[in-house]
């Protein structure tokens, strides 16, 4: 599908099944997009677990292709936030999701992303997955945040963890930190990724769920 965001359109896959839980908004890293196959693992196996899913490109067919030489709009984690921000407001107003409580699930420079927009949205975001995230380049934003969030590393992804180890000190919110074993950044080991799904799925059932008393800042 396409979504609309503001002055530009980006191409986008909703996953909507029966009478879903709660929606989830990925925030792709790096030199990724709604293709991921890690990304497009994970929600699937959401969807499989009764939750929405939302998929698409941070960026234009024409900023990928111009941002190649140095990645600096890869890298504009403003510019991503914002353009995941501008997504779940086109996702509030659609009939068939506006009602749902939202996450995020954000990899890479994606979780950076899914942090900021979480902080700036508040209590609109009832939980937020990182996984091999880059919680560091949200900076200030960190303590604001206040949805429940879930940093997800690979054991031998030992920069990256550290970073998330830091940043867990600093987060505010209910947070904790799952390591999945012998995996590695892109967690390419034999079972890592169905472990992260695992965690992820977990996390999304315990925090995101209707509540009457959350107000929507969206």
């Amino acid at each position: 599908m396409r979504i609309t965001l503001d002055t530009l359109t980006l191409p986008g896959e909703l996953a909507l099944p029966s009478r879903p839980h709660g929606m989830v908004i990925f925030a792709h890293g790096s030199g990724s997009n709604r293709h991921s196959p890690r990304n497009q693992f994970v929600a699937h196996a959401l969807n499989e677990a009764g939750f929405a899913t939302l998929l698409f490109d941070l960026l234009t067919p024409g900023e990928e292709s111009t941002d190649t030489p140095d990645c600096h709009l890869r890298f504009d984690i403003h510019l991503l936030s914002g353009r995941l921000e501008s997504a779940t407001r086109w996702i509030v107003e659609q009939p068939a999701t506006h009602a749902l409580p939202r996450g995020y699930f954000g990899a890479s420079t994606g979780g950076a992303a899914a942090l900021v927009a979480a902080a700036e949205l508040g209590e609109a975001i009832s939980a937020v997955v990182c996984r091999g995230g880059r919680p560091d380049l949200a900076g200030l934003a960190l303590p604001r945040v206040l949805a429940p969030t879930r940093l997800i590393v690979g054991e031998r992804d030992t920069t990256v963890l550290n970073l998330n180890r830091q940043a867990l000190s600093v987060l505010q919110c209910v947070a904790d930190l799952g390591i999945v074993p012998g995996a590695s950044h892109l967690c390419e080991e034999p079972g890592a990724l169905e472990q992260t799904a695992t965690l992820a799925t977990a996390w999304f059932r315990l925090h995101l769920r209707r509540s009457p008393r959350r107000k929507s800042r969206v």
